[in-house]
């Protein structure tokens, strides 16, 4: 919410030409950040496959006249890295841990609930979650991220974040953090961050849509790991996400970067080294180091290095 007052000095000295208060949104996203970095120790590596053969094929495979729906390289990704969070579920875990008493434990998860930053009408960010996308073909995937994009021009946001909250508000008090709920629930209803919600017919009215045409707190709250593309916001330039944040309980973040051409020195025929340009895409791999080593998520590499380099497989997703 923007401050409607004129423009004034702040005790900085600095001319200040805009205040906006945090709406929930970014009451949520602040919360879960500033967690994650209080709480988790991050290490962080860059992965940088060649996905040459990757792109080939999925054009053959949207050319082929089988599908129902295109295939984009932003769902085709998401399967490959299901993939490999199937050939190492460690991946997809949650951290229960007590620095007080130094204990705690990892539960590792089936389901692969992803977590996936989704542009929104206004241009805002939202993440939403992807349900069992480990037992999802390609074509069901597709499916389900288009549904996902009529049901959200359905929703309010707003109502459908406060509900998360309300449930994130209601754990706390659960555990006996009585002063932490409190707090919430006065940053909530009070002052000029105060969440604003529907009220009389227009929540009667926002309520009677059914709750498989909307978004409800199921498709908002945290998934069992999170991907984020950001190729796919930034297209016209080169960039790499280096490091993001692992929102706990969550032990992994993948970001993956735009497909870029590079120099790669192969073998040729004769055994001699050669440099060709392939089409490579970066990997930004986050994990919370009280969870995973480094060499525990060697076998979800060495998955996807099998599916760069025999991507043809993808056929049979």
């Amino acid at each position: 919410m923007q401050d409607k007052s004129k423009v004034y000095t702040g005790k900085s000295g600095f001319t200040v030409v805009k205040r906006e208060y945090f709406n929930i949104r970014r009451k949520i996203v602040a919360n879960m950040t500033t967690e994650a970095w209080m709480d988790v120790p991050h290490a962080s590596c860059t992965y940088e496959p060649d996905v040459t053969g990757l792109l080939a094929e999925l054009k053959k495979y949207n050319e082929s006249g089988k599908h129902p729906r295109k295939i984009t390289i932003n769902t085709l990704l998401l399967k490959v890295i299901v993939e490999g969070i199937k050939a190492e579920p460690l991946v997809n875990a949650h951290i229960k841990f007590d620095k007080k008493y130094v204990t705690g434990c990892i539960e590792t998860y089936e389901d692969i609930n992803i977590s996936v930053p989704w542009v929104l009408d206004d241009g805002s960010m939202m993440t939403i979650n992807l349900h069992n996308f480990e037992s999802k073909t390609l074509d069901e995937m597709a499916e389900y991220i288009a549904d996902v994009s009529r049901r959200i021009k359905n929703t309010n946001m707003t109502e459908a974040m406060f509900e998360v909250s309300l449930d994130n508000t209601l754990t706390a008090l659960k555990h006996g953090h009585v002063l932490k709920a409190i707090r919430r629930l006065i940053g909530a209803k009070i002052g000029k961050s105060k969440v604003k919600l529907l009220k009389g017919k227009e929540k009667k009215k926002y309520y009677s849509i059914p709750a498989e045409d909307r978004l409800t707190k199921a498709d908002i709250e945290q998934g069992t790991i999170t991907i984020s593309n950001l190729g796919s916001l930034y297209r016209s330039s080169y960039i790499i996400p280096t490091l993001l944040d692992v929102v706990p309980p969550q032990v992994f973040v993948v970001g993956i970067a735009s497909a870029v051409k590079k120099p790669f020195v192969i073998q040729n025929e004769n055994g001699e080294d050669e440099t060709v340009i392939r089409s490579v895409i970066p990997f930004n791999l986050t994990f919370d180091h009280r969870a995973l080593d480094f060499g525990d998520f060697i076998p979800f590499l060495n998955r996807l290095d099998d599916i760069f380099a025999n991507p043809e497989q993808i056929h049979e997703w």
